[in-house]
Order: structure tokens, then C-alpha cells, then sequence
């Protein structure tokens, strides 16, 4: 579960009566797909013939490039969560990431979803030592667009402890 109860206004779209601005939704799309995409080795590694995973994260690109409808861009999200299921670990993980960053585009909030899976898939995978999941955080805080840094930032302070504390200082 990493949506919260109460949604934040700042991330939802101005459209469905929040304050998101697209120009802000397409820059959490392409972080979200950043985020995936940095993990995207430890999936391809166990299942390097399983390309839906790839996928969902070109589709948040694309869907952000605005050359791809939502529902489009959220199926490959589907699609990657479905190839993440059979499996376990960093794998599993990464798949998610992958999932969640597609869905950016029809729920903005799906990007701490990819960057929490993303920092979970790094400590499963056990290569990085004890402090591997604080480095992919703060690897993906460096990639933050200037625009939405301080939205990501206390999003990440209010919705950590459903994001699996994989924000934590």
C-alpha cells in the first residue's frame, strides 16, 4: 500500500480538482521511470526474456512525452506488477518499480511507488552492504527535477511509513 488515505491536493491534477499542473505530473512520470529504470537489472538479470518490464518504464516515458494514453500507459503497469508476482527479492522488486512508475500517469502519487520499490529492490538484492538502500535514496533525490523536488521531499516525510520506511533518514 503506498497511496494514502487522505490524498495530498498538490498531487492530484488540477483536472480532477487538485493542483498538479501536467507540466509537474509528466516531470513525476519521468522521475518515477528514472527511479525503475536505475533498478531495472536485478528484474532483467532472473528473467532476461521478460520484456514487460522494460516496457511499463518506456511507457511512462512516452506517456509523459504525450504520444501515449493514460490507460495505455497504465496497462504496461499492470503488465510489469503481473511479471513481478511469480517472483521474489530483488526481482520482484524491481518489476514493481517498473509497475508503479507506468501508473504515474494515472495517479501521480504512483512515483514514490517507484522509488520506494526501487530502494527495496537494492537491499534485496545484497550487493550494496548495510547502507545500499540510503544510497539508491539518495541517488533518486539527486535526480529530482528542481520543479518538484520539494513536493517529492515532503510527500516522501508524509507517506514514508506506507512506503515500506524506505525514505527514512
Amino acid at each position: 500500500m503506498i497511496l494514502p488515505e487522505v490524498r495530498d491536493p498538490r498531487l492530484v491534477t488540477i483536472r480532477r480538482g487538485g493542483t498538479l499542473t501536467d507540466e509537474d505530473h509528466r516531470l513525476l512520470a519521468l522521475w518515477a521511470a528514472e527511479c525503475a529504470e536505475h533498478v531495472l537489472h536485478l528484474f532483467e538479470g532472473e528473467q532476461p526474456s521478460d520484456t514487460r518490464v522494460r516496457e511499463a518504464v518506456e511507457a511512462a516515458r512516452v506517456w509523459a512525452g504525450g504520444t501515449l494514453p493514460m490507460v495505455r500507459a497504465r496497462a504496461c503497469g499492470g503488465h510489469a506488477m503481473g511479471a513481478a508476482r511469480p517472483l521474489r527479492g530483488a526481482a520482484r522488486y524491481a518489476a514493481y518499480a517498473a509497475g508503479q512508475a507506468a501508473c504515474v500517469a494515472h495517479v501521480p502519487e504512483h512515483d514514490l511507488g517507484a522509488a520506494a520499490y526501487a530502494i527495496r529492490a537494492v537491499r534485496a538484492a545484497g550487493t550494496g552492504g548495510p547502507g545500499a538502500g540510503r544510497v539508491e535514496r539518495d541517488w533518486q533525490r539527486g535526480r529530482l527535477p528542481e520543479r518538484v523536488r520539494a513536493l517529492v521531499l515532503q510527500d516522501q516525510a508524509r507517506r514514508n511509513a506506507i512506503c515500506f520506511c524506505a525514505f527514512d533518514d
